[in-house]
């Protein structure tokens, strides 16, 4: 409840890129009793969001989105160093994302979420080649790959990425998850580009990094096979899936 009081009035003021009453509302939650994973699960990420739709709606300029959306990771940058630290817990992400700053943000958070859990992460923010990708992964072995926040135009390069890796194969069980972006607004699309897990925010983007099983490569091609035998059945009754 304390959050949800004083989420407007950040939201308010993050839009009129007033720095200085944004750290004194954070201070503000802090003195209310509010931790910092509580600050980016319950203000952060949603003012975020929030100012992402509105730009999208085009209810807002690019000078607005951009000067929120500083302040937001200005914000996060102070706020990482408080989070509290599990011990290491052997687990690993790769992290990468659309080049755009928000989605810089959003990927950044779900980073810092993880180290606090005992992660080994590594972030390698957007426009990172395929085939760097594929030498980290395989460098790495990381127990999941998180792409972050990818826009519409971007879906079929996504596809393509999760295509070499999984030809390459370089670490079989590693999950691939999605979050944010096109797929947390389009219902099944992270399924047809053959991804593992799919994430609509930042706590069950953690939730299911944390409890996701390894990948099951022999359980995953046989799906794969079930799909593409369904296809010809599909098109010849001229069904609309």
């Amino acid at each position: 409840m304390v959050l949800e009081n004083l989420n407007r009035a950040y939201v308010e003021n993050l839009l009129a890129g007033n720095r200085r009453i944004c750290r004194a509302i954070i201070q503000q939650a802090f003195a209310q009793g509010a931790s910092p994973a509580e600050l980016y699960e319950n203000l952060l990420w949603p003012a975020m969001e929030h100012v992402a739709r509105l730009w999208k709606e085009d209810r807002i300029n690019r000078a607005t989105e951009q000067l929120a959306t500083r302040i937001n990771r200005m914000i996060a940058d102070q706020l990482q160093s408080l989070l509290a630290s599990a011990e290491p817990c052997g687990r690993k992400a790769l992290l990468l994302c659309a080049p755009h700053e928000p989605e810089e943000l959003g990927a950044q958070m779900i980073c810092d979420m993880l180290e606090a859990r005992g992660w080994e992460v590594y972030f390698l923010g957007g426009g990172v080649p395929d085939d760097e990708v594929l030498m980290l992964v395989g460098l790495h072995r990381p127990d999941v790959l998180i792409i972050y926040g990818t826009r519409p135009e971007n879906t079929p390069a996504i596809r393509g990425l999760i295509d070499n890796i999984r030809h390459v194969d370089p670490c079989p069980e590693m999950n691939i998850m999605l979050a944010g972006g096109i797929f947390a607004r389009t219902d099944g699309l992270w399924n047809e580009v053959k991804a593992d897990l799919c994430a609509s925010d930042l706590r069950e983007a953690i939730e299911m990094a944390c409890t996701a099983e390894p990948r099951n490569p022999l359980v995953a091609a046989s799906t794969l096979r079930r799909r593409r035998r369904r296809r010809p059945v599909m098109e010849v009754a001229g069904a609309v899936i």
